[in-house]
């Protein structure tokens, strides 16, 4: 379902984005209670959603061997499961620190994975919905870095690592080194700096979209581009727990 599909939202309904959990980080053990908040906020949002959209970084870290996936997450995944079986439609956008996810979800909870920003077409308005990493100018060495890990090569030479060697690495190049994303993903610069908002302006000159929708900047950010269209970052769920609500007239940021 995307813009060749378009969703209606029935009357009482809304639509609901979240983004960056980062689930497992720094520790299962710390994450605990943030997972219990965000499987509180799925049931809550179970009751009016027509759709929910995960914009990415649900987990700190993902990989899908062949008949092995992380250890973990079950009450988040049990939620996604129950939701998905119910009816409610969930689109989830691959993130930095998921990006290796192929087709679990899809086999196993019937949800759609999307690998790359895609156009919705939501109660006639235009969306376009992505994580946002490695979008936009700048953030070269991310990018670099991206084109090594989405390497065929790289991932099949990753996938012959037992999984708890492979977990554990990855689980450094995640919280300690800082290397998939830095602390500056949490700090506000500016909007002739934000690399996002300029990605969307240059869409827009392209063609008009109502909502750009998009995580990964850990910052809840409300931004106008035009008097049609608006920049949205949707925070996090570590500092803000801030998420996204569509009504079908009015994108609104919200605090659970």
């Amino acid at each position: 379902m995307n813009s060749n599909n378009p969703i209606s939202i029935p009357k009482g309904k809304k639509i609901y984005f979240s983004s960056d959990n980062h689930l497992g980080a720094p520790t299962k053990e710390a994450s605990a209670p943030r997972e219990k908040k965000f499987v509180a906020w799925l049931d809550e949002v179970k009751q009016d959603a027509a759709a929910i959209f995960l914009l990415g970084d649900l987990f700190d870290f993902w990989f899908e061997y062949k008949t092995v996936v992380p250890k973990g997450f079950t009450r988040t995944l049990g939620k996604l499961a129950e939701i998905s079986d119910s009816g409610i439609p969930i689109f989830f956008f691959v993130g930095n620190h998921d990006l290796w996810m192929e087709t679990y979800f899809k086999t196993e909870l019937n949800i759609p994975v999307y690998h790359k920003p895609t156009e919705f077409i939501i109660q006639n308005k235009t969306f376009l919905i992505g994580h946002g990493d490695g979008l936009g100018p700048g953030d070269k060495g991310y990018k670099r870095m991206k084109k090594v890990f989405t390497n065929p090569f790289f991932k099949w030479l990753f996938r012959w690592l037992h999984p708890d060697i492979g977990m554990r690495i990855a689980q450094n190049l995640s919280v300690k080194n800082k290397l998939i994303s830095g602390d500056e993903d949490a700090t506000f610069l500016g909007e002739d700096n934000e690399w996002l908002v300029q990605y969307s302006k240059k869409k827009l000159e392209e063609k008009q979209q109502d909502f750009f929708v998009f995580g990964h900047r850990h910052l809840p950010l409300e931004i106008s581009l035009s008097n049609q269209s608006k920049y949205i970052n949707l925070g996090d769920w570590i500092t803000y727990y801030t998420y996204g609500v569509f009504d079908g007239e009015h994108f609104e940021l919200k605090t659970f």
